[in-house]
């Protein structure tokens, strides 16, 4: 048996340029016949829809709310969702997976890091770093920079990447392969008629951990469909 999961996705709750509610969300993929899905929205130094002049607490509360009533909706049809999100360095954007709101409520400071010190103190509390969409070219995007030794895995596949540019995606698994990275694929969906990609496993992954082992591993198969 196969289960399908989708690993970059955002919501209208925390990402301005998402479209769907996280609830929204949850129930096109289970439609789509996805056994999860990872939330990862854009964090405050991207394209977030959290107001950047609340108190702490109270953004994270804002930004959290997407994956909550994603949570809440995949509860009660029986999909998986599980949290994470998409930080963003002067445009160079990584998927952070394996922490919480917790997490993030006692790191007031997390915008102040850069690249090495994001990804050492992401480690550090057992967490992973993956490379979003390495190699796309875009009019917010200023150069193409890489960090192969501040990255746990490297996202080949894109779906949105390849509606744009098939050449984005094939570099990004060039250089994946070149630095013996992990492999890993995501639809990038911001609203319910983007549904398609991500990641298949043969074995159910029953939290963001199981996740992360099996990347590391090198566990399943990317979906190329779009």
């Amino acid at each position: 048996m196969e289960y399908k999961y989708e690993t970059h996705m955002h919501t209208s709750e925390g990402s301005a340029c998402g479209v769907s509610s996280g609830a929204e969300q949850a129930q096109a993929y289970y439609d789509a016949g996805y056994t999860g899905i990872i939330i990862t929205d854009h964090f405050f130094n991207g394209n977030s829809a959290v107001p950047r002049d609340l108190p702490w607490e109270e953004r994270i509360e804002m930004f959290c709310r997407g994956y909550e009533n994603a949570k809440k909706k995949g509860d009660a049809i029986g999909l998986a969702v599980f949290f994470g999100w998409e930080v963003n360095f002067n445009a160079t954007e990584f998927l952070v997976y394996g922490l919480d709101k917790e997490w993030l409520l006692k790191h007031d400071d997390v915008l102040s890091w850069d690249v090495k010190e994001h990804y050492n103190r992401i480690k550090a509390d057992g967490g992973m770093v993956i490379h979003a969409h390495p190699f796309r070219e875009a009019s917010y995007i200023k150069e193409i920079r890489l960090f192969p030794d501040f990255v746990d895995g490297v996202e080949v596949f894109n779906t949105a990447n390849e509606r744009m540019n098939p050449r984005f995606n094939a570099n990004a698994l060039q250089y994946a392969r070149e630095n013996g990275l992990p492999e890993t694929g995501g639809t990038d969906s911001h609203n319910v008629k983007n549904t398609g990609g991500g990641m298949v496993f043969e074995r159910k992954l029953h939290n963001i951990f199981d996740y992360m082992d099996a990347v590391y591993n090198h566990e399943g198969t990317v979906i190329k469909d779009v």
